[in-house]
């Protein structure tokens, strides 16, 4: 086998392989006398076909298999020994398309390797980390939510008529073409006008009712409606409306903490202290973690695969585009050209990508099995009912499976480079993490 350079230009690299039709043949016959203990054939014991008769009878089908395997152990090696490594697939295609058996085999390899990525000084890195303290204000804002959504109702005034939001206490009793049928019937019944706990229509038909009014609500179940007998049809709910409350929130007390799980309202607001600090902690973390990248990418510089950089260019183009036009649900649309500042990113993107691949490989930062379990669980829990195929889905999906690792190596990696910075605290507002954020959006 003779590999020959054909192409050395930055990052490309162009390659002839020359397969000889002897080394084609030898490799033939390998794969003839691994398989021919187990072959058969009338007239021959098991394991004792002559080999020319099994060559003639199978030869034709393991030549296109022996070519290959001939062609990629070319591959793995000349890899091997280069120490080259792939942007991308390589291209690879036969150069003499009138090949018969007996010819040696021309392929042509090219594809667009790798960079060296220069060595980073770690501690060079300069990054700020801001900490911020739940002040009390925060706390009471939490609490007063967590009231809002555990609130309590009372009567209103005798003939006032309810809202929207409101609790109307009431019987009644659903009739479908003058006969009531099972399970549309209640008593005292607490219904949140809003809520949209009832058939689609039914709560908008309650608006403006008073306590001691009755009121026919006519709807129509819906078509897909899990009582067969019922889908699609009409009925006619005839509702007595016993009381019309107002909501009001609950008091803030030991009672409520209760509710909520705590033992009283001073370890309820120590747990909301700690949930809104581990909530700043995370936004802080972004903004540190773009510092990083920031200083990361004024380290270093080195050649792209221009093959990444147009890839990355046109998937960030057409994300923006369809961010931009949240309509248009599928891709069949023409393409999307990308602009001079998605190319820029790009760039960005792609030399921060091979960078912290390079940092993390060096470090043998690993993601671990329950971590990709546990990133598994939090994406199957978007799917509710069909866990069980979204882990199947991804099991056999080697390309989900990538996309589900990347972003926890890529933090494991940020972890990594922030041991070996220089990270500054700097005690700042909750106001302040908010426009930092709000900075990291806008750019």
């Amino acid at each position: 086998m003779q590999v020959t350079e054909t192409l050395n230009d930055g990052l490309k690299r162009g390659y002839a392989i020359t397969v000889t039709a002897a080394e084609l043949d030898a490799k033939v016959n390998e794969k003839l006398a691994e398989a021919q203990p187990d072959i058969e054939m009338k007239g021959f014991r098991k394991g004792k076909v002559p080999m020319p008769l099994l060559k003639k009878q199978f030869g034709q089908r393991l030549l296109g298999e022996a070519m290959q395997e001939t062609i990629d152990g070319a591959m793995a090696k000349h890899f091997e020994e280069s120490g080259d490594r792939p942007a991308m697939q390589p291209a690879v295609k036969m150069t003499n398309e009138d090949w018969k058996e007996g010819d040696d085999v021309n392929v042509e390899m090219s594809y667009e390797a790798l960079p060296e990525i220069p060595e980073v000084d770690l501690s060079k890195v300069k990054a700020e980390r801001l900490v911020v303290k739940a002040d009390d204000a925060a706390v009471d804002e939490a609490l007063a939510n967590l009231a809002e959504t555990a609130q309590d109702f009372k009567a209103r005034k005798k003939g006032s008529k309810a809202k929207d939001g409101d609790q109307v206490v009431m019987d009644f009793v659903g009739k479908v073409d003058g006969e009531a049928f099972e399970g549309g019937a209640a008593e005292d019944y607490p219904l949140v006008l809003g809520s949209n706990s009832f058939i689609p229509g039914f709560e908008e038909q309650l608006v403006g009712v008073k306590a001691g009014e009755e009121k026919a609500v006519t709807v129509s179940f819906p078509e897909d409606y899990g009582a067969e007998h019922l889908a699609g049809k009409e009925a006619v709910f005839d509702c007595t409306i016993k009381e019309v409350k107002e909501p009001v929130p609950a008091e803030i007390n030991d009672e409520l903490a209760q509710k909520f799980g705590a033992e009283d309202l001073a370890s309820l607001k120590g747990q909301i202290a700690e949930r809104l600090e581990a909530e700043y902690s995370g936004a802080a973390r972004a903004v540190m973690k773009r510092g990083i990248l920031d200083e990361l990418d004024k380290l270093v510089s080195f050649d792209l695969p221009p093959s990444l950089v147009e890839a990355e260019a046109g998937q960030i183009a057409h994300q923006l585009w369809h961010e931009e036009n949240p309509d248009v649900q599928g891709h069949d649309h023409a393409p999307i050209e990308p602009t001079d500042e998605h190319k820029a990113l790009a760039e960005r993107r792609v030399r921060l990508g091979l960078l912290l691949a390079e940092l993390g490989q060096k470090a043998e930062v690993q993601v671990t099995d329950a971590e990709m379990s546990q990133a598994i669980m939090a994406q199957a829990r978007q799917y509710p009912g069909q866990e069980r195929q979204f882990f199947e889905f991804v099991q056999q999906n080697a390309q989900m499976q990538q996309q589900l690792r990347a972003p926890i190596f890529e933090d494991k990696v940020i972890d990594y480079i922030t041991e070996l910075a220089k990270v500054a605290d700097k005690q700042v507002s909750k106001d302040d993490l908010q426009k930092a954020i709000e900075a990291l959006d806008e750019e």
